[in-house]
């Protein structure tokens, strides 16, 4: 009787965590988030442009469907933090930003599917924070402090795939360009600097 009574409970419950992506819905997602800068831009003090290392943090996305196919969603993300270095001279800096991304979303496919992929496009505002020099950059004799990175706004992109449990992964692409600031003995500097990354997010979600 006990089983009987579990499997309708199971059979009467499942429906419910499969039926996603429709009209009115709200998806939350949560997971592991990898920011792999593809850096590039203006040559630093005469070695090479800056090189920027990955990092991985928690990331958050919150969507609502409007249309069984058409969702909005906001990325956001705990604090992520990169070493930032030179050719042949290592890391001298480290920087640390948030990338909250508004995005219009297509899902393909019905919404009853099994599994539904999906492209979006939007809106990246990336937020620097806790600009710093590490004692390597300190200690090269070039002067180097006062290090700062403006803010940037520019175009994100997305690729991704649901399963009907909700289990979700997805590539983004942001562009990111920013001019990089600080003192040196050489004088003040302004380095123009490109970092669109790619960012890898395989997470878990729940509709509601």
């Amino acid at each position: 009787m006990k089983k009987t009574s579990l499997a309708l409970l199971v059979a009467t419950l499942l429906p419910v965590f499969a039926q996603a992506h429709q009209a009115g819905d709200f998806i939350v997602r949560a997971g592991t988030a990898t920011v792999r800068p593809n850096a590039g831009g203006d040559t630093v003090l005469n070695v090479s442009s800056f090189n920027v290392d990955n990092d991985t943090q928690l990331g958050l996305t919150f969507s609502y469907m409007v249309t069984d196919n058409i969702g909005v969603e906001l990325l956001a993300a705990t604090p992520f933090t990169h070493n930032v270095g030179l050719q042949t001279i290592g890391n001298i800096a480290q920087v640390s930003h948030l990338p909250p991304s508004l995005m219009a979303q297509y899902y393909f496919r019905d919404a009853k599917d099994k599994l539904r992929s999906y492209l979006s496009v939007g809106i990246n505002c990336t937020m620097f924070f806790d600009e710093k020099f590490n004692d390597r950059g300190k200690n090269l004799g070039l002067g180097l402090s006062y290090l700062s990175v403006k803010n940037s706004l520019g175009v994100a992109a997305q690729a991704g795939l649901d399963n009907n449990w909700l289990i979700n992964a997805s590539i983004w692409w942001m562009n990111i360009d920013t001019d990089v600031r600080f003192n040196s003995s050489l004088g003040p500097q302004s380095i123009s600097t490109r970092l669109d990354p790619f960012t890898f997010m395989l997470g878990v979600g729940y509709g509601f």
